[in-house]
């Protein structure tokens, strides 16, 4: 049987990161539909953020995005987000937007390219180190559209001299977070494009070096749980990029598409030990919310990612392990199928109660008038987001 006090205490710790992008006006490569009270700069940002982690208490660090989120005082930042009940999360940053990275970042074939790629990211080590940040998030978007455009082992060759560079930069208690993607922009071949790519450049670079997974950066029934659980017994799974998708890289909220495929994951996580504290496994949404309004589609994801993670802890290991044991196939899958079809959400409300957070966070913001505060206070000047 499952000790619901353990599941409970468990979920507590529990600890979403919330990107600061999907604050800002975002949406397709076709348009962005604007929304009234959308923050206009970083500070407000982070007013939007605090007001996800006071109605679901489990949302304390906010990812930057460079330089989305440039400020002339990062430190001031890091305060302004401390007085806030919130921290800095990991620092994004932006090799992709340039129109020097045409032709790719560090796996440019111009020197110069690479160069001007490499400080950028130096820069946001610096960042780091003025807001106490622990994680530096690396996606390239480099990648080649036909075959013989570029060298594809001499791409592999610069982008290991360009990550060795930066993985010497980082400090104590520093992190090297690489995500990889299976296509998009580029459409013949993308240069970290599956784990396997990502851990290879991971391992040779150092323990610092570790493996994130978004769960929209995969190909058709990939099982990513499995991917999950690799990275995991192999001590190199540095966090994840939490969203859904139907066809390719929906950026949807989390468990909208497949909460099945949510639950497994987390399985794996609790399984492989990767859900306590001292395991450094970065939980981050990175969805982008372009029909729905920002702070309760957050809220949602949030929540999802807590139903997914309490029917994760609630699986009865000791009966699934007898059953794996006794070569029992449906007994096996009737253990993860029950954890999987209990309602929890009952639970998560007795949780949110006992952490002084209202039961149902949702309706708390809706009454709480922020959304229609912000819209009417944040009038003229330019919102945040990127223009389609």
């Amino acid at each position: 049987m499952t000790d619901l006090a353990a599941v409970k205490a468990a979920l507590k710790t529990q600890a979403v990161e919330t990107p600061s992008w999907a604050y800002g006006n975002s949406g397709t490569r076709f348009k962005v539909f604007a929304q009234a009270g959308v923050p206009r700069d970083p500070w407000e940002k982070l007013q939007d953020a605090a007001k996800v982690h006071e109605f679901t208490g489990v949302a304390p660090t906010v990812a930057l995005h460079i330089p989305w989120d440039k400020v002339e005082d990062y430190a001031a930042l890091a305060k302004y987000a401390e007085e806030r009940g919130l921290r800095l999360g990991a620092i994004n940053s932006n090799t992709f937007q340039d129109d020097d990275y045409r032709l790719g970042s560090i796996c440019h074939p111009d020197a110069a390219v690479r160069r001007k790629a490499l400080d950028h990211l130096l820069e946001c080590v610096d960042i780091m180190d003025a807001t106490g940040s622990a994680d530096l998030k690396l996606w390239f978007a480099d990648g080649t559209n036909y075959p013989g455009q570029d060298d594809v082992r001499a791409r592999q060759d610069r982008l290991a001299e360009g990550l060795a560079e930066v993985y010497e930069r980082l400090g104590e208690g520093q992190r090297m977070l690489l995500e990889y993607k299976l296509f998009e922009p580029a459409f013949y071949a993308t240069d970290v494009p599956d784990w396997g790519t990502a851990y290879a450049h991971c391992l040779k670079l150092g323990p610092k070096a570790q493996v994130v997974v978004d769960t929209g950066h995969h190909a058709p029934g990939t099982n990513i749980e499995f991917i999950v659980a690799t990275l995991l017994r192999e001590g190199r799974l540095g966090g994840f990029d939490f969203n859904s998708r139907f066809y390719a890289d929906d950026d949807l909220m989390v468990g909208a598409a497949d909460p099945f495929q949510l639950f497994r994951i987390m399985y794996e996580v609790v399984r492989g030990g990767g859900f306590a504290a001292e395991a450094g496994i970065a939980f981050m949404l990175d969805q982008c919310h372009n029909i729905e309004a920002k702070i309760p589609a957050i809220i949602r994801s949030v929540m999802n990612v807590q139903e997914a993670t309490a029917k994760a802890l609630l699986v009865d290991r000791t009966a699934l392990a007898q059953a794996q044991a006794a070569g029992d196939v449906l007994g096996a899958h009737g253990v993860l199928m029950d954890a999987y079809n209990t309602d929890v959400r009952a639970l998560l409300r007795e949780v949110r109660g006992e952490m002084g957070v209202d039961p149902e966070p949702i309706a708390a913001y809706a009454l709480s008038g922020w959304a229609e505060r912000t819209a009417a206070e944040r009038v003229g000047g330019q919102q945040a987001g990127w223009g389609a």
